[in-house]
């Protein structure tokens, strides 16, 4: 069962700092990675740091703000 969880000011600057564009350079180092990648590298560590399954991520409220999300608790180990 989900439930609602609230990034704080830092966790959410990481977040969003995950997806903003980036220039590619043409260089033969391969591509760098997609803002997509980016986002899903940021939410597996936010979701490790929470308590949460990534995957399950999803917008609480417009009327509560950005920073609330709806998602599944997963166990800690012991």
């Amino acid at each position: 069962m989900n439930k609602e969880f609230e990034l704080n000011e830092s966790q959410f600057e990481t977040l969003m700092a995950a997806m903003k564009p980036t220039p590619m350079i043409m260089l033969q180092c391969g591509t760098p990675p997609s803002v997509q990648e980016r986002a899903n590298a940021a939410w597996a560590v936010l979701g490790k740091e929470l308590g949460v399954d990534p995957m399950t991520a999803r917008p609480s409220s417009a009327v509560k703000g950005l920073r609330f999300f709806m998602a599944k608790p997963v166990e800690q180990e012991k």
